[in-house]
């Protein structure tokens, strides 16, 4: 059965914090996905295909040298995409509204050393005593701030320390569908009026080889040659993307009070996680949420969470179908699969498209994505985990 928000009380998404393969910031993006040109690195782990992060100056979100040392990468990437949230909302700096800001972070569980992996699995099969040669290796190679360091709650912990938000903190784990409900439960929680302020997304660092090691055992990675999402064939595949992106949502009244203006407004939020033993499972789950929206004819479009990985992409596909003339976009053919953050971008990315009342272009040539005509004043954000776990939102123009 599904899980979902229906706002009582309005929120609004009064910052948004995003940085991906296209660069920083809504302007930044917006004029990549208007290009229609995606930047795919297919060299670095070929024959696998990833979209690698932009340059970022981290002075200028984290500015000690020493919180830039002690994160791995991921971290690096969500503390900088939270301070640019926290910029476009207007509370950078704000000890008072920091002091009251809520947190969820949607994340995984760490990067891996890959240097001491492969240097145990080296030397292991030439040890005498294989169990006490592991446990020597973990126990020496092992610095206890580098273990500490895979902590999921510590991307938290930094935008805490460096940024200075210190409300309520939680973190969720669990790839496509954690990120789904960081949301859910930040809606929730300011309809409910358990919070006014909340700060939600993450980070995701794909250029691990252990990642794209652990996703080929699955058979999900995408190689060479790139292709957009609707065109990867019937068997599919994802391109891992490194990103960021984190949502400032607002109650209206707190948010016209300081003065702040929406961006958008965040509705409803909908998740659940079919079994997805027969195919159309998932497809059942989305069409059910669907039918729960109240869409205006000719003024909505789907922000589409596919992220090429098959029999997801061919399950949201067929309800695309039931849908004539609906316009859709798959931002992962630009920004790649990011696991946890991904449904927090694509909120974003729907967010910027009824700010500005238009969509921005089709990705491809597969009569998926199709141009549209007049004013856009709703999204469908949707989200079908490689796996497990589906989603909905709704955004709509302030």
């Amino acid at each position: 059965m599904a899980e979902g928000t229906e706002a009582t009380r309005e929120a609004w998404i009064t910052g948004i914090g995003i940085v991906s393969t296209l660069g920083e910031g809504p302007d930044a993006h917006w004029q990549g996905l208007s290009a229609g040109q995606p930047r795919a690195d297919e060299t670095t782990y070929a024959p696998y295909v990833i979209h690698q992060i932009a340059p970022l100056d981290l002075d200028k979100q984290i500015p000690k040298k020493g919180d830039q040392r002690q994160m791995e990468p991921w971290q690096r990437i969500g503390t900088y995409a939270a301070g640019l949230a926290l910029d476009s909302a207007g509370l950078k700096g704000n000890a008072e509204l920091l002091a009251r800001t809520d947190m969820i972070v949607a994340a995984g569980g760490g990067e891996r050393d890959v240097a001491v992996d492969g240097a145990i699995l080296s030397g292991l099969p030439k040890a005498a005593q294989p169990e006490v040669y592991l446990n020597e290796r973990l126990m020496s190679d092992l610095r206890p701030t580098l273990f500490l360091a895979q902590l999921s709650n510590l991307l938290a912990g930094n935008i805490s320390i460096v940024h200075g938000v210190t409300g309520s903190s939680r973190t969720f784990m669990g790839e496509e569908a954690a990120g789904v409900d960081a949301v859910r439960i930040a809606l929730s929680r300011i309809a409910a009026g358990q919070s006014e302020i909340a700060l939600v997304g993450g980070g995701y660092n794909a250029d691990r080889p252990d990642l794209i090691m652990l996703y080929e055992f699955g058979g999900f990675n995408l190689r060479a040659p790139f292709a957009p999402v609707w065109k990867r064939g019937p068997k599919g595949g994802f391109a891992l993307g490194s990103l960021g992106a984190f949502l400032v949502l607002e109650n209206r009244e707190h948010a016209q009070k300081r003065g702040a203006k929406p961006l958008a407004r965040l509705t409803k939020v909908l998740s659940d996680r079919s079994p997805r033993r027969q195919p159309g499972q998932a497809a059942d789950v989305l069409r059910k949420m669907w039918a729960g929206l109240d869409l205006k004819p000719g003024r909505h479009a789907l922000i589409s969470g596919a992220s090429g990985a098959e029999p997801a992409a061919s399950e949201e596909r067929a309800l695309i179908a039931e849908h004539p003339g609906l316009p859709v976009r798959a931002p992962a053919t630009y920004v790649g699969t990011a696991m946890e953050p991904q449904f927090a971008m694509n909120i974003a990315l729907a967010a910027l498209a009824v700010s500005r009342g238009n969509l921005f272009p089709p990705g491809d040539d597969s009569g998926v994505e199709r141009a549209m005509e007049g004013p856009l004043t709703q999204a469908v954000v949707t989200s079908v985990g490689h796996w497990r776990g589906e989603g909905l939102a709704l955004v709509e123009a302030p």
